[in-house]
């Protein structure tokens, strides 16, 4: 990714580095995140007409969410490293080009290894998007991290959930070629981020143009932070191996539990994930002013009692439950990643694609054991046995403590 269009030119003329949000970048890289998880969200939205026109087992269906989660997971922490060192400002549309040519080849593809590959295309997309687009939210806080951290994800949420109403309403009634009209998406995001480039690429002309402080270190020893961070990891696996019960399985479980048809499954999947955007707003924000710990506490274990429920309730307390357990879960991973990243300081790119690389991993572990659970037994053993996972959120007693920080922290 190193070429003479991403270096950072030393004729480009310095800027003023503002002091507050900076707001139209923040929107404009939340917005991008909308797309980009748009279009990532089709391919589970989708698996219904793919499970009939391939006469896929529900193991097939989790490899396929496999292959597109660990192709993300395996190289995001890879990308996050290298850019840690050498920035790459035009790299995101890059990601977004594999984005893209996943897109199409998912539309034209007549074979199961050919969806394979759509996924594993649109997971290398996902894998550069996110390390490179935290580090943007980041440059772009303020030093308001956790609100900058959630307006980013509410974007990803967000377009997370209208991919499958898009799906119910386009796909569905038109076919799995309708796929192909979703590159015009990956499209415009791709003029978003040229513009995100730009002042990335100037942003950071500027920076390297001011004198450099002190180094900034962490509080804890090295033997607290692997700890911590391997805690926030359980604590990641445990939200998004639930999550993956949900976005791959939830219409599944819907269709046979309730007899919906498609339509009304991909409504309910909608509710569900508008539900997760809705949480996700404000676990960053309440994260800065009350601590992000106590954030981790109430998002993963207060979830329990509702997920506990949920196999055992009739189809209007499935919908309050999903959207409770939507809501309360998503305020989890803003704070995750702020409170990781404060643990070590100047290496957000790694810890950003450790974090995002592992939700993928997990999702698409998550999705491939539970098919295969699934099949052995039925779907709506999968929701049983996915509704012990929040209690590991007791983990975080072992995290260390930290104080609320003010807006310029």
């Amino acid at each position: 990714m190193d070429t003479k269009s991403t270096a950072v030119p030393a004729a480009v003329p310095v800027r003023p580095i503002a002091e507050g949000v900076a707001v139209p970048i923040l929107a404009a890289i939340s917005f991008s995140h909308f797309l980009n998880d748009l279009i990532q969200s089709l391919i589970p939205a989708i698996y219904p007409i793919l499970k009939e026109s391939y006469a896929l087992d529900f193991g097939q269906i989790g490899l396929i969410t496999l292959t597109f989660q660990l192709t993300a997971s395996l190289l995001q922490p890879l990308v996050g490293v290298y850019t840690d060192r050498k920035p790459q400002p035009f790299s995101l549309i890059v990601g977004m080009g594999f984005t893209l040519i996943g897109l199409l080849t998912l539309s034209r593809a007549s074979s199961y290894p050919l969806l394979l590959l759509a996924a594993g295309l649109v997971g290398m997309g996902s894998s550069v998007f996110h390390p490179e687009s935290s580090r943007v939210a980041r440059m772009a806080s303020g030093g308001r991290h956790g609100l900058a951290q959630s307006v980013f994800q509410v974007g990803g949420n967000a377009g997370t959930a209208v991919g499958p109403l898009l799906a119910a309403f386009i796909v569905v009634p038109m076919g799995q070629p309708s796929i192909a009209w979703f590159s015009l998406v990956a499209l415009l995001a791709m003029i978003v981020l040229s513009q995100v480039g730009r002042w990335y690429r100037d942003k950071l002309v500027a920076l390297r143009a001011k004198p450099r402080g002190g180094e900034t270190k962490s509080a804890h020893s090295r033997q607290r932070i692997f700890w911590s961070i391997t805690i926030l990891m359980l604590l990641v696996f445990s939200k998004n191996f639930y999550t993956a019960s949900i976005t791959s399985y939830f219409t599944f479980y819907l269709i046979s539990k309730f007899q919906l048809s498609v339509q009304d499954a991909q409504l309910h999947l909608f509710i569900f994930l508008g539900a997760v955007a809705a949480g996700t707003v404000l676990g960053g924000p309440i994260g800065d002013r009350i601590g992000r710990k106590y954030v981790i506490w109430f998002s993963i274990l207060g979830v329990l009692p509702f997920t506990l429920a949920l196999p055992y309730a009739n189809l209007f307390w499935t919908g309050v439950l999903s959207v409770l357990i939507g809501l309360i879960l998503a305020s989890a991973f803003s704070a995750i990643l702020v409170y990781a990243t404060e643990l070590v300081p100047g290496r957000v790119g790694m810890i950003a694609g450790l974090f995002f690389g592992l939700s993928f991993g997990m999702g698409g572990l998550g999705a491939a054991v539970l098919g295969e659970l699934a099949d052995w037994t039925s779907i709506e053993t999968v929701y049983r046995v996915c509704s012990f996972l929040p209690a590991i959120g007791l983990l975080t007693v072992f995290l260390p403590h930290e104080r609320p920080k003010g807006r310029g922290a």
